[in-house]
């Protein structure tokens, strides 16, 4: 699971993509308020649309979608980049599972290009048209439940690049009874 989303925060922040913990339910209220669709039917919406963003995310689709334990992941993504991005840009990465925080963590940009290749993306990472493909491997052992995630990238001189929030509903398994 965390390879996914790392993974994901990675493929979504190339084209240049949790959230400063503004109170308890700060991530639940920003995923309501301020946030439009991104084409092509993932649970991936973008954020902070009404603050300047370097990157236009023009589409995100996930093969399977929804994404299943136990299966590999296919993520196809497009985005226009406005500003290069170079050495020190950084992602802000927060994953719940529902109102319990797994993980607030903020990664370089460029040493997470380094250590996973995302169709041979490296810094810096010039201005233009991307499309990614990238697929990543889900665990079986995902615990169940609600998984909501929020993603901003910024650029070394915290410029907002990309936000980026949504949920994976990773259902229960079936209960055997012998």
């Amino acid at each position: 699971m965390y390879l996914f989303l790392t993974l994901l925060t990675l493929f979504s922040t190339i084209f240049a993509s949790f959230l400063p913990f503004e109170g308890f339910n700060s991530l639940e209220v920003q995923q309501l308020v301020n946030t439009k669709p991104i084409p092509g039917g993932s649970p991936i919406v973008q954020c902070d649309i009404n603050e300047r963003q370097l990157l236009d995310i023009e589409s995100v689709e996930l093969s399977p979608n929804p994404p299943r334990k136990g299966h590999n992941l296919t993520i196809l993504a497009s985005g226009q980049l406005h500003r290069e991005l170079v050495e020190g840009a950084y992602v802000d990465v927060e994953v719940r599972l529902g109102y319990i925080r797994l993980l607030y963590e903020t990664y370089d940009l460029c040493e997470q290009l380094d250590e996973h290749d995302v169709d041979d993306l490296k810094c810096p990472i010039k201005p233009g048209a991307y499309n990614l493909n990238k697929e990543v491997s889900i665990p079986a052992e995902v615990p169940p439940g609600r998984y909501i995630f929020v993603v901003r990238a910024y650029t070394y001189e915290d410029e907002l690049v990309s936000c980026i929030t949504g949920e994976v509903l990773f259902p229960a398994g079936q209960v055997r009874l012998f």
